[in-house]
Parts: structure tokens; C-alpha cells; sequence
């Protein structure tokens, strides 16, 4: 190009989960890198937004989103999390949690503010704090607890922080912190006035009799949190980017300028589908988590009977194995191998550290039909059995 353009984005590489599914549709391999199930996700919600679509208004909804919309988000996090929130000042709806969260720190962080952030961390989060002008202070979480850290955290937080940004659970290392680990983070955020912006899209995914509990129900930090859910997640639907941002008033006023100018406003048929699917009963997301703990197990038991040092994996759609257990140190390697000559592809999990600092760890996507993951589990088995 003859004229300079914006670093931030120009200097990016291709993503990982680009290459690794270009990869799969290439050699005809079983796609377990990108993190979509198989399933088309339920009938009810989807009759609902098809009904919508053909029956109701397709001009532009309110920019805060539908009002039925808002008070089914507000309804739900009270019956679900105990949280108390106004649907007409503290709701707002957004095109994806990844809008929310581009909105959120384009509102939030001033040129020269710094923002912590936990690795292994979604990709986008990164370029997104630089747009916005901030400066990324990162603390590598450690593999196999990845344990929030009361000594790392005080390495970072200062007077300059404005923003900590916490992905719980935690993607890719299928983590769900638990109230020790947010008292912690708690604790620095009152100390030093810290906003922060949870990206809680997993919530509802969490196994074992685990619940999830936001930030924003901890003493002192309902007014300095910024709550961000995703129907996709909870829905199984990822393409319908359909989010929602939870805020004190006075914080919502300014994250609604910067939606305002992003997105403005998400299609009204999902909205409605998505309203409708948020009042369903609790049976619903037992059942939800039930089916996903069973996959999680399918593939976790069948790769520990291969001889895969498999993680435990308490939230999410993935699975981590410990390649560094069968002496390998290069996890990009071990997913171009498995992927060209096995015909499984995985995600390195060195592509969530922006230092590429832990090597040993591979994300494997576990959302997918029992044909699937018993076709991937034989392919692995060709993998172990010709490394051996």
C-alpha cells in the first residue's frame, strides 16, 4: 500500500484457527480446532426466530435492544446468579459477545491506560485493548490449575490500571474459577478502582455440580463491573451473534455511545428467539450440561485409553491434552502433523499466549456427535500408535 495504515490490525497475523481449519477442509480432516458443535441447535428458539422474521417488524429495533429482550436477560440473571438488574438503565443488547467487548473497551480505556489481562486468552482481546489505546499488562496463567495469583496480580495492578479483562470460564483451559480465585481479583480491583470487564459466555457450560459465580456479585464490585453474556454460547447457536452487556446506569450510559456506533443495533428475529429461550425452564440447562459432560467424558476416557495425558476440563466445549507428557515441546508442530497425516485438527494453545510461552497443551473442541468423536478417537489412536 502506498499510504501507511493502522498497525494494530495490518500487523496481525492469521489467525490460528484460520490455518488450522483451512488445514481440515484441505485434508478432509475432522475439525476439532474451532469451537462449534455439530448440532443445529433447538428447534423451539429457532421456529420462534423464523416465525419473527416472516410475521414481525424487520425495521430497526431500539439501539438498547428489544424491551422483551432486555427484561428476559434481567429476569434471567436474577434466577439464575442472584443478580438484581434494571432492564431499562443496566441491559443492553449487542451484535456478539465480541462487540460487547469491543464496545466495552473503546468506552472504557483512555490512550495510555493500562488493562490486565490473563493468558491463555480469546484472540481478540489483544488487538482490541490496543485499538483502544490501552496498554496490555499480561500474566501468563499456568498450566494444569491456571490458578489466579495474588503475587502476579500485584505485579501488575497499579495507579495506571483502569481495566482488568477476565474471560470465566476461562477458554481454551476449560477453567471455572471459583469464589477464592474472584475475591482475589476482587480485592485488587477495589484497591486500585479498577473496572472490570467480565467476558462470562461459558457460564451456563460448567460440569461436575460447579455453578458459576459472576464478579459482579461480590461485595463492592456490582458498580465496577461490566457482565457480558452470549446467547450463541448458551443456545449452541454461534452464528446468531446475539450478546448482552450488564452495567451500573452510569457506566451503561457510555458503553451505549460506543455501541451506538459499532453495530447500533442486532437483527429483531433473533432478539425475540433469544428472549423466548432465556425464559425456558432450568430443566432445559441441566439437560444443556448433561449432554456436554457426556461428550466431554466420551473423548476425555477414550484419549486417556490411548495414552493421552488428558486435563480436567470444568466448563466449555474443550478438552486440553498434555503433549508435553509424551516428551513434545512444540504444540504447533504436533497440530500440523496430526491434522495433514492423522486427519483430526486441534488448536496449539501456545496461540492464546501472546509470548507463545507454554508449548505442551492442545485444545481439542469435545461439542460435536458421538459418530464424530469416535471417528477422531480412532484417528488418534493412529497418531499414538505411530509415535510410539
Amino acid at each position: 500500500m502506498s499510504r501507511p495504515v493502522n498497525p494494530v490490525f495490518a500487523d496481525l497475523p492469521t489467525t490460528v484457527f484460520e490455518t488450522m481449519s483451512a488445514l481440515a477442509r484441505q485434508h478432509g480432516a475432522i475439525n476439532l480446532g474451532q469451537g462449534f458443535p455439530d448440532d443445529p441447535g433447538p428447534d423451539d428458539i429457532r421456529a420462534v426466530a423464523a416465525r419473527a422474521l416472516v410475521e414481525g417488524d424487520n425495521q430497526y429495533p431500539p439501539m438498547m435492544g428489544l424491551p422483551a429482550l432486555r427484561e428476559a436477560v434481567a429476569a434471567h440473571y436474577a434466577r439464575h446468579q442472584g443478580l438484581a438488574l434494571d432492564p431499562a438503565s443496566e441491559v443492553m443488547v449487542t451484535s456478539g459477545a465480541t462487540e460487547a467487548l469491543a464496545g466495552a473497551l473503546l468506552a472504557l480505556v483512555r490512550p495510555g491506560d493500562e488493562v490486565v489481562l490473563f493468558a491463555p486468552m480469546y484472540d481478540a482481546y489483544l488487538p482490541l485493548v490496543r485499538r483502544a489505546g490501552g496498554v496490555p499488562r499480561i500474566v501468563n496463567l499456568q498450566p494444569p490449575g491456571f490458578r489466579l495469583d495474588a503475587a502476579a496480580l500485584a505485579a501488575v495492578f497499579n495507579e495506571r490500571t483502569s481495566v482488568v479483562l477476565l474471560n470465566n470460564p476461562l477458554n481454551p483451559s476449560a477453567t471455572l474459577f471459583g469464589r477464592d480465585d474472584l475475591e482475589v481479583l476482587a480485592g485488587f480491583c477495589r484497591r486500585f478502582e479498577v473496572t472490570a470487564i467480565c467476558d462470562e459466555v461459558w457460564e451456563h457450560v460448567v460440569f461436575d455440580g460447579a455453578a458459576h459465580v459472576p464478579l459482579m456479585g461480590l461485595p463492592g464490585m456490582r458498580e465496577r463491573t461490566v457482565k457480558i453474556g452470549s446467547a450463541g454460547k448458551i443456545f449452541s447457536l454461534t452464528g446468531w451473534k446475539v450478546g448482552f452487556v450488564m452495567a451500573d446506569a452510569a457506566r451503561m450510559r457510555v458503553l451505549a455511545k460506543a455501541h451506538q456506533f459499532l453495530t447500533f443495533t442486532t437483527p429483531p428475529n433473533l432478539q425475540a428467539a433469544v428472549a423466548h429461550g432465556l425464559a425456558k425452564e432450568d430443566d432445559y440447562f441441566r439437560t444443556m450440561r448433561a449432554g456436554y459432560a457426556r461428550s466431554r467424558d466420551r473423548l476425555a476416557t477414550g484419549l486417556g485409553a490411548l495414552g493421552y495425558r488428558v486435563l480436567p476440563a470444568g466448563a466449555t466445549w474443550f478438552l486440553n491434552l498434555d503433549i508435553g507428557a509424551q516428551g513434545r515441546t512444540d504444540d504447533v508442530a504436533f497440530c500440523e502433523h496430526l491434522v495433514r497425516r492423522h486427519g483430526v485438527a486441534a488448536i496449539p494453545v501456545s496461540a492464546f499466549y501472546p509470548d507463545g510461552s507454554v508449548r505442551s497443551l492442545v485444545r481439542l473442541c469435545f461439542a460435536k456427535s458421538d459418530a464424530t468423536l469416535d471417528a477422531a478417537l480412532e484417528r488418534m489412536a493412529d497418531a499414538m500408535r505411530s509415535a510410539a
